[in-house]
């Protein structure tokens, strides 16, 4: 739903009210920027591992409206990528939830610990796909934060430098959910017995994990249709 509401600005108000919402430009951005870090304060709170997910793709998604609204074609592009590689990340990284469901049928944080030395290769596949979450370099994620960022300096500077602080906040979260579920002391009480992912579940986080690392290495196969798409919009303008 969330990555619905970017594609719907996109086609309606960035199609007919282009040269509309410029005028309330500052009560956008100053939303965006408060519900940003609104989003990213609510994830560090929660103790449900699929809630801290579902807050960071709410704060992604605040962060693509820099990109959205920054009146410039570096920003859209950048938040159309971001669109694209967050879906394939969430996916990811709720599907790795279901995967400990499964297992323990619990999502709370605090049952989880030193999982990597029974599950290495889930653990090293949910790794890649919170890097991707937080846009290391070379995920799918980081090509889009970085045209946002650049789009978003040609409009506002300082929104855009407490934006990007902010982002720091999804690095903290992504790297103390990793940490308090895969290290940490054995909770022998609780994980006694454990298996690690499935064939189905392996082919599965393969195919998401060659879109995460493939466009993040290669975006330009990706950014072609972003332009074809673009051109028709502003065509139509």
């Amino acid at each position: 739903m969330l990555k619905l509401g970017i594609y719907a600005i996109f086609r309606l108000l960035l199609g007919s009210f282009f040269n509309i919402y410029y005028d309330i430009i500052f009560f956008i951005l100053s939303f965006c920027l408060l519900s940003f870090l609104y989003s990213s304060f609510i994830a560090f709170n929660q103790i449900d591992i699929k809630k801290i997910i579902a807050y960071s793709s709410i704060a992604h998604m605040n962060f693509s409206l820099l990109g959205l609204f920054s009146h410039n074609l570096m920003g859209l592009f950048g938040a159309f990528y971001l669109m694209f590689g967050h879906a394939i990340t969430s996916s990811a990284l709720f599907l790795g939830i279901g995967v400990l469901y499964d297992r323990y049928k619990t999502r709370l944080i605090f049952y989880y610990s030193s999982l990597i030395t029974f599950m290495p290769i889930f653990s090293f596949f949910y790794f890649i796909f919170l890097l991707s979450n937080f846009g290391f370099p070379g995920t799918f994620n980081f090509v889009g934060e970085f045209f946002i960022i650049i789009g978003g300096f040609y409009l506002s500077n300082f929104i855009t430098i407490l934006t990007t602080i902010g982002s720091v906040l999804s690095l903290v979260y992504s790297l103390f959910l990793y940490n308090k579920i895969f290290f940490g002391p054995l909770n022998k009480n609780f994980i006694r017995f454990y298996n690690d992912i499935t064939r189905i579940e392996f082919l599965i986080f393969i195919i998401l994990l060659f879109f995460i690392l493939f466009f993040g290495m290669f975006p330009q196969f990706c950014l072609d249709f972003i332009n074809l798409f673009l051109y028709k919009l502003f065509v139509k303008i």
